[in-house]
């Protein structure tokens, strides 16, 4: 089995090649927004889009123009690799799979990439990796690096500059270990398990308000552009990066842990972008209850559900698991026991009550059942053919009906008085 994988380290530059390596970002950000602009120009004049070998030909010209000399300063192959990305922005567009590509701006997402492993040396031993045109550049070697070198992206975040070695490198076919489990995602609960136990929230975000309310405060009363300006805005970038390194610490601990004792895992398909969607409005027709529809998008946001999400699929991926996604419709409203669906069923958001059959339960945990309920009728609607399973591993449904799919797959609904937690195993 082939296994990508992507290691990364904070870079201990000096400072002539931190100003190296911001101006090749500054030049491969320069070839991604000359590329884009012409390529929009072509459009209004009814012309085809140039392909990748059209823009690399334009490249050697602009490299040799008297305009722009300083691009040839800047290594060939990562100047190319931003037109790659910009191509590919293309094809994610037509496919329906992003927005149409924008324009970069300085000091957002800078990075430059090396495709080529034959240009790249690294020396493990001493900790140190050497780059074209950057030369020997010592690194924080907090862990080994498994496996043949095959890119290196260089990128800016918080201040620092980071190097991310991709590897490849051959692997067992991973057994998995464990049963199936449902999992509900929540705010009050973070993750709440179909066998019960649940995982308490970290909310980064919220720990770190305060301060980072008084640090965009004081850089609101700073002269723009000025030294103290600048200071008070490396504050602020601090206390981002600090809740982004909290919340993603927070993340691969509880998908390791989740993906190490579950074979299968049951997960809603939440559309996170529509969940906290901004409630204010138009002019015309203004919206109701926004403060409190802002705080609760804030919260949805401080979670982290779809990189959750992400990080479980490849991680289950690694260890022979399997990620089935769901549609929520009717999660958090379906009887376990009798299978009836009602808004009656929970009118609190903490406790789950069947206005048929009287079973009571913890309403997360109910919403964990059913996810897992409804996986296991995903899966049996595959086993027989009726659903292809999903080339990425991750397997999405949008015609499945919780309330109309479990007796269909034949899977039973809970008694009354029996056991809620699901045999899995």
């Amino acid at each position: 089995m082939r296994r990508l994988q992507a290691f990364k380290y904070e870079l201990m530059s000096t400072g002539a090649q931190q100003r190296d390596m911001c101006r090749f970002a500054g030049a491969c950000r320069f070839v991604f927004n000359q590329a884009l602009a012409l390529q929009k120009e072509r459009h209004e004049h009814g012309e085809k889009k140039l392909g990748y070998a059209g823009l690399c030909r334009l490249l050697t010209s602009w490299r040799h123009s008297s305009e722009t000399p300083w691009l040839a300063d800047a290594p060939t192959h990562p100047l190319q690799q931003a037109l790659k990305d910009l191509e590919r922005a293309y094809t994610n567009f037509f496919a329906g799979r992003a927005s149409f590509p924008c324009f970069k701006k300085k000091g957002r997402a800078d990075s430059f990439r090396y495709p080529d492993p034959k240009q790249v040396k690294l020396d493990r031993v001493n900790g140190r990796i050497f780059l074209p045109k950057l030369g020997w550049l010592r690194f924080r070697d907090s862990r080994q690096v498994l496996g043949t070198v095959k890119n290196v992206t260089v990128s800016a975040s918080g201040g620092k500059w980071f190097v991310s070695i991709q590897a490849e490198r051959e692997v067992e076919q991973p057994i998995p270990h464990g049963g199936a489990v449902g999992i509900d995602l929540g705010i009050a609960r973070f993750a709440t398990l179909s066998d019960g136990s649940f995982i308490a929230p970290l909310a980064s975000f919220r720990r770190h308000e305060d301060w980072l309310r008084k640090a965009q405060q004081a850089l609101g009363r700073k002269t723009k552009f000025s030294n103290n300006w600048k200071k008070a805005k490396a504050r602020v970038q601090r206390i981002h990066t600090r809740i982004g390194n909290a919340r993603r610490d927070f993340l691969h601990k509880a998908t390791t842990t989740i993906s190490q004792k579950h074979a299968m895992v049951c997960i809603e398909d939440l559309q996170v972008r529509n969940m906290s969607r901004s409630a204010k409005g138009t002019a015309e027709a203004p919206g109701k209850n926004v403060r409190a529809k802002s705080g609760l998008n804030k919260a949805i946001l401080d979670q982290g559900w779809y990189e959750f999400r992400r990080q479980l699929d490849y991680k289950l991926a690694w260890n022979g698991g399997h990620l089935i996604a769901v549609p929520p419709r009717n999660t958090s409203r379906a009887c376990p026991c009798c299978g009836r669906v009602s808004a009656d069923n929970r009118r609190t958001q903490a406790r789950f009550k069947c206005v048929n059959c009287g079973f009571e339960e913890n309403a997360d945990v109910v919403g964990a059942i059913n996810v897992l309920r409804a996986g296991h009728a995903r899966l049996a609607c595959e086993v027989n053919g009726a659903v292809m399973p999903s080339a990425t591993g991750t397997h999405r449904s949008d015609s499945f009906r919780l309330d109309a799919g479990l007796s269909a797959a034949g899977i039973p609904c809970l008694q009354a008085g029996e056991d809620v937690k699901p045999r899995i195993g």
